[in-house]
């Protein structure tokens, strides 16, 4: 496996370190947008990030384009070639970041895969990451079993590693949540991202199992799009998490995009403080 590359590093125990991504649940129900880096271009990237602040997000996940992003639906997945066709790298969505920092003090997540960290070096990678300001971390193809190697790189430059909890983990839920770092990204759905008419999960039975053991936010995405479905997983969860739906509006508005981009995350936000 991949993971044996990521030299082991000293203990962190001992070490106080506060996670900064509990801001974003201060906020009553938090929203918890995703945005594919690059696609169409960074600026226009930089620009959906900046008006979703504005507009009430508490928190965004910055997706790093890869060229086989497993977890992810048609939608996710054309904006991950459309940005690599823009020759989109690491490095380039690093230096956005550190130009976002100058002005948005929300906390920020990256959403990618083992592949891009492995790499780039898992070192240098999550340096990176806490010199330009990311908070935490979604490896949705690393199981809890292999996570423990890249949990010590993680700690020791103070980045969250969210863990995921699906539908069918339900013996898992308390084991993943008692190790759980920043929130628990609660998946609503079997299958892979995009939107759904209708979620039948029970969503509210998965976050009191995490709760029973340890007292982190849950956030629940996979297939949300309408401000219905969102006030109906608020009322459940701690935050909402949208993504599909947002790549969309890059799709269809190309460089136009962040103007409605801030225009559907204020109506989602407003939905989760309804719950």
């Amino acid at each position: 496996m991949a993971t044996r590359i990521v030299q082991q590093l000293p203990a962190t125990e001992g070490r106080i370190y506060m996670s900064n991504i509990k801001k974003a649940f201060e906020n009553g129900k938090a929203f918890i947008p995703f945005i594919t880096c690059g696609d169409p271009t960074l600026d226009t990237t930089k620009q959906a990030v900046i008006q979703m602040v504005q507009a009430g997000a508490d928190l965004i996940e910055l997706g790093i384009p890869f060229s086989d992003p497993t977890a992810e639906g048609p939608v996710i997945q054309e904006a991950n070639i459309r940005a690599l066709k823009n020759k989109i790298t690491t490095d380039d969505v690093f230096a956005m970041v550190k130009e976002l920092r100058q002005t948005v003090t929300i906390p920020l997540v990256f959403m990618t895969y083992a592949n891009v960290v492995f790499s780039y070096g898992a070192e240098r990678f999550m340096k990176n990451c806490q010199e330009v300001g990311i908070d935490g971390i979604i490896l949705p193809d690393i199981p809890f079993e292999e996570k423990e190697e890249f949990d010590a790189v993680c700690k020791q430059y103070d980045v969250d590693l969210i863990s995921m909890i699906a539908p069918t983990s339900e013996e898992r839920i308390t084991m993943i949540a008692k190790e759980a770092n920043g929130f628990v990204y609660c998946v609503s759905s079997l299958g892979v991202t995009g939107v759904r008419s209708n979620i039948t999960t029970d969503i509210g039975a998965m976050v009191r199992k995490v709760k029973e053991v340890n007292d982190i936010p849950c956030a629940v995405g996979f297939g949300i799009s309408t401000p219905e479905q969102a006030e109906k997983m608020a009322k459940q969860a701690d935050g909402v998490i949208v993504g599909s739906a947002i790549v969309k509006l890059c799709a269809a508005h190309g460089e136009a995009a962040p103007a409605e981009i801030a225009k559907y995350v204020k109506e989602m936000k407003e939905a989760c403080l309804r719950a």
